[in-house]
């Protein structure tokens, strides 16, 4: 199987495993599974109910050879045929993005990154990257070869609705994650600045408020916190994958110093401050910074 074929069908499996995965969070909306994941965050019920359906559905596609989620503690080797091709692709997964929000009934996605070395990747290995939105329409957002494009899925199934999607040039929109006394004094400068020219949209998943960005133009960040130098969010369950996105998009992404693609990953749950949106609001940023 060649490795475009296997990319196709890892894509085209999410897609088909999201309608069960929202179809399964009214009944585990309150529950909370009763353990931690690995970077020490409440698991719900919905978090393992999602990583279960991911992991079975992916884990039988030929040509994928490693598994690894935010959920689990270690990379899962479920090498299947690769084919002729050798394709030999190991898959990344935040299965349940914002499942915090299922209390107050708001948005949550799926994150994946998708590469052709071992996990941990740099997100430089990415050959592609995806996510769901669970809105009020059930969308994907893939890149791929350089291009972004936006599919509906109906039924399972994967129906581009806009290709070519790039950041709009005049932004819009921000949203910046953290507590604000934890706040660097370098980043909330920086962040009463955007605040003058902005709007504020943040709902607490990273999918969603990155899918504003990209819609609307402007810059998410959850950055790097006082009483958490090196941030919250995963670098190989999000910030990467997420960065394949928006830089495919016309966008840039950083983790204060540089683009996250070019972050080395040391660690399979590793965290990393991320900044990502339109290129002068990053650039802006990694100025503030490093002043």
């Amino acid at each position: 199987m060649a490795a475009n074929e296997a990319v196709d069908d890892v894509l085209e499996t999410v897609a088909a495993v999201a309608p069960d995965v929202r179809a399964g969070l009214p009944g585990r909306r309150l529950t909370e599974a009763g353990v931690e994941n690995p970077s020490g965050e409440t698991v719900t019920a919905a978090d393992v109910h999602a990583d279960e359906l991911f992991f079975e559905a992916l884990g039988a596609v030929d040509g994928v050879v490693e598994f690894a989620s935010e959920e689990r503690e270690a990379v899962v080797d479920v090498t299947n045929a690769a084919g002729d091709a050798g394709a030999t692709l190991s898959v990344a997964i935040d299965p349940l993005d914002g499942s915090s929000n299922l209390e107050s009934n708001n948005a949550m996605g799926t994150i994946v990154g998708i590469a052709d070395e071992p996990l941990p990747a740099a997100g430089a290995d990415l050959i592609a990257a995806a996510y769901i939105l669970y809105g009020p329409i059930t969308t994907m957002t893939v890149a791929r070869e350089g291009t972004v494009t936006t599919y509906v899925i109906d039924g399972g199934e994967m129906q581009a609705v806009e290709e070519d999607v790039t950041l709009p040039e005049d932004p819009v929109v921000y949203g910046f994650g953290g507590r604000v006394p934890d706040w660097p004094d370098a980043f909330h400068d920086y962040a009463r600045e955007v605040e003058t020219e902005l709007k504020l949209r943040y709902g607490g998943a990273m999918v969603g408020d990155v899918n504003q960005v990209l819609s609307y133009g402007g810059i998410f960040a959850y950055p790097a916190l006082s009483s958490a130098p090196n941030g919250k969010l995963r670098l190989q369950f999000e910030g990467a994958p997420i960065a394949k996105i928006i830089e495919a998009a016309g966008g840039a992404s950083s983790d204060g110093e540089q683009s996250l693609l070019a972050v080395e990953p040391t660690d399979l749950h590793q965290r990393v401050p991320v900044h990502v949106g339109n290129e002068a609001y990053v650039e802006r940023l990694e100025n503030a910074l490093a002043q």
